[in-house]
């Protein structure tokens, strides 16, 4: 059986990351929330490395910064007036970093993403984040459909397992799929933070 093909092969578009310098980085909900408690994920702890790796550069790049924090009120696991809901310290914003709260997985439905975005003109986006099933894809999804063109860093986020119609789907099948299913069409996948050219 021949190596299948990806809608962006077929569609011609890049399958190589743009360099770092041509990019803006949006940190997708590095908070607390997805370290502790019931919203922990299955390699949390080294895709945070993978993430602060990344924003280190990008700061170093003195390209612009983008925090995503997500909010679902008080007393839940996204409360962000509490501990579980910061932005874990190894990634917190620093300066004057942009950050932009939502209330919806994609993360430009009724905030100022877009505009923040179109303030830099940004073009090129690099993903970090979590969850890869949830707000990382719909995120991503969310960008190509509004003509960006986003890579997301596969090592720089997380998962975690899900019941599923047959019986549980562990984090490792629930994030291969979800990468997978973004690198078809709607993002550039690359496996690690190395594969970002300065």
């Amino acid at each position: 059986m021949p190596e299948p093909l990806t809608l962006r092969a077929l569609s011609g578009l890049p399958s190589t990351p743009p360099s770092l310098a041509d990019s803006t980085l949006v940190m997708i909900d590095c908070q607390n929330t997805y370290v502790q408690g019931v919203m922990a994920l299955d390699g949390v702890a080294a895709a945070l490395d993978e993430a602060a790796t990344i924003l280190n550069r990008a700061r170093a790049a003195g390209i612009p910064i983008i925090h995503i924090q997500h909010d679902d009120g008080e007393g839940s696991p996204y409360d962000i007036r509490a501990e579980i809901g910061q932005i874990a310290d190894q990634v917190a914003p620093v300066g004057d970093e942009t950050v932009i709260v939502k209330g919806f997985p994609n993360a430009f439905v009724q905030t100022e993403l877009d505009n923040a975005l179109k303030r830099v003109s940004a073009s090129n986006l690099l993903l970090a984040g979590f969850m890869t099933h949830m707000c990382v894809n719909s995120t991503a999804r969310g960008a190509f459909n509004l003509g960006y063109a986003p890579t997301v860093i596969a090592s720089a986020t997380a998962t975690r397992a899900l019941p599923g119609p047959n019986g549980v789907v562990s984090s490792e099948v629930v994030q291969a799929a979800s990468l997978a299913g973004m690198g078809d069409l709607f993002a550039i996948v690359v496996p690690d933070v190395g594969a970002i050219p300065d």
